[in-house]
């Protein structure tokens, strides 16, 4: 996996973006994601939509490699860590955090993220409806009710639409980042892209495989 990094600061602090769909934030040595949605490929297969079974271990790979090569201390998932009801998929991403014995969960709930509280404390997650490290406001979904403090949020899954010539198009996924806020593209690659929606003077920062993009 290749990891490409732009650095960008913030209320004086510096965000590390990656092409692998998480942030760095090294004075807090955590790792920031959303929308990493376990559980969502066991929940349509349970209703009889074939799905592959590798989608949810490509994405906790990328997530382990993150980890390592960050040597992140914590992990900040700003909504929808989970998507379903208890299934397998869980079971799976339980094992995999035991792989990691100081690295700490911080979750802010998502409008999918419906386990209980006893399943949540099982899996050694702290959750917060929203989380306040100054000089930012962690929640899932931005809301204007925070209207001097700068939030990082998820849920809309951003993406930009990249015309060529003819009827060529391409979506790639990006951060929005505007005056007051920073969205965070979906963290699972098995999500839909929004291209509809931008903060107003956003400046989007799309990314491939082998290089991020600053699109005014």
């Amino acid at each position: 996996m290749n990891i490409v990094t732009e650095h960008i600061t913030i209320k004086n602090e510096v965000l590390t973006l990656t092409n692998q769909r998480a942030i760095y934030w090294d004075s807090q040595k955590a790792l920031i994601l959303s929308d990493v949605h376990i559980g969502k490929t066991a929940h349509f297969r349970r209703h009889g939509i074939p799905m592959p079974d590798d989608i949810l271990q490509k994405d906790l790979e990328r997530l382990q490699q993150l980890v390592t090569h960050f040597k992140a201390e914590q992990l900040l998932i700003v909504g929808d860590l989970f998507h379903a009801e208890f299934n397998i998929d869980m079971s799976t991403f339980k094992n995999w955090h035991s792989q990691f014995e100081d690295l700490q969960l911080v979750l802010i709930r998502g409008n999918h993220d419906s386990l209980s509280k006893r399943l949540m404390d099982d899996f050694n997650i702290r959750v917060e409806t929203a989380l306040v490290s100054e000089p930012f406001i962690f929640i899932h979904e931005h809301s204007a009710k925070y209207p001097e403090t700068f939030t990082i949020s998820g849920h809309t899954h951003p993406g930009v639409l990249i015309k060529g010539k003819g009827k060529q198009k391409l979506k790639l996924p990006c951060y929005q980042v505007a005056s007051n806020q920073l969205i965070l593209p979906a963290f699972s690659l098995f999500t839909g892209l929004n291209t509809k929606s931008k903060p107003d003077g956003a400046v989007c920062y799309a990314f491939t495989d082998s290089s991020i993009f600053k699109f005014e």
